[in-house]
């Protein structure tokens, strides 16, 4: 499939500038799923309950693996599949992440666990350190120290 050239940001902003790698309703989503639930293949994201279409989870996936936040590999299990991992500049998100799943659990319903929502309120650093130990062995799993981000 043929894939066009990256556009010229809109703009400097750095406001702008995430979102323009961030901003639609399900790449922050498919970064969860890679940072907060294990999911590593297109098949767990498919599946993940929001009923995301293939066509797009294959965009956000090749959005993200362009933009140095996710590194697409072969599954070390089964060689005729992928994975996807999130990079240091995926897993550099996981504060941002963590301030949305905290705002949401304060403004609405939602199906976070009042536990984890106690977490990430009360002891804030020791659940990113989490998020980063979990990631990390993650990484030595698959043989990798990390993945430097572009």
């Amino acid at each position: 499939m043929k894939r066009a050239r990256p556009r010229p940001p809109r703009s400097t902003c750095p406001i702008s500038t995430a979102l323009e790698v961030l901003g639609d309703p399900w790449t922050l989503l498919v970064v969860r799923d890679l940072m907060f639930k294990g999911k590593k293949n297109f098949l767990e994201f498919l599946d993940a309950g929001e009923g995301i279409a293939t066509n797009i989870l294959a965009d956000r996936l090749h959005r993200l693996e362009s933009a140095g936040i996710v590194e697409k590999q072969r599954d070390p299990a089964d060689g005729r599949k992928h994975i996807y991992l999130l990079t240091e500049k995926g897993i550099g998100l996981s504060p941002l992440l963590t301030e949305m799943v905290l705002w949401s659990a304060r403004h609405f319903t939602t199906t976070a666990p009042p536990a984890v929502i106690r977490e990430m309120t009360r002891h804030r650093q020791r659940f990113l350190a989490g998020v980063r130990k979990e990631w990390e062995k993650n990484q030595r799993q698959i043989g990798r120290k990390g993945t430097k981000a572009r």
